[in-house]
């Protein structure tokens, strides 16, 4: 499982890239958690950052998902 964090550095995307990987770690599964920081990949996948890309697909845009929201995500994939 690939899992991107889609944003330019801000408070809220690094938040956002600590509360995906206790997520995985709670979860015990095996990611490669990724930070993209370029505007024009940013672009590709979503128009307002932070940014949760899980294998290609969006699942978080423009909020700081909780822990307890990306666990729930990520175990329904």
């Amino acid at each position: 499982m690939k899992i991107t964090i889609l944003g330019m550095g801000c408070k809220k995307c690094v938040e956002v890239y600590d509360n995906v990987k206790k997520a995985v770690e709670e979860l015990k599964i095996d990611a490669e958690v990724v930070k993209i920081a370029d505007a024009a990949k940013i672009a590709e996948y979503v128009m307002s950052t932070p940014g949760v890309v899980v294998d290609d697909e969006v699942i978080f845009e423009g909020k700081v998902p909780s822990v307890e929201e990306i666990k729930n995500e990520l175990s329904k994939l």
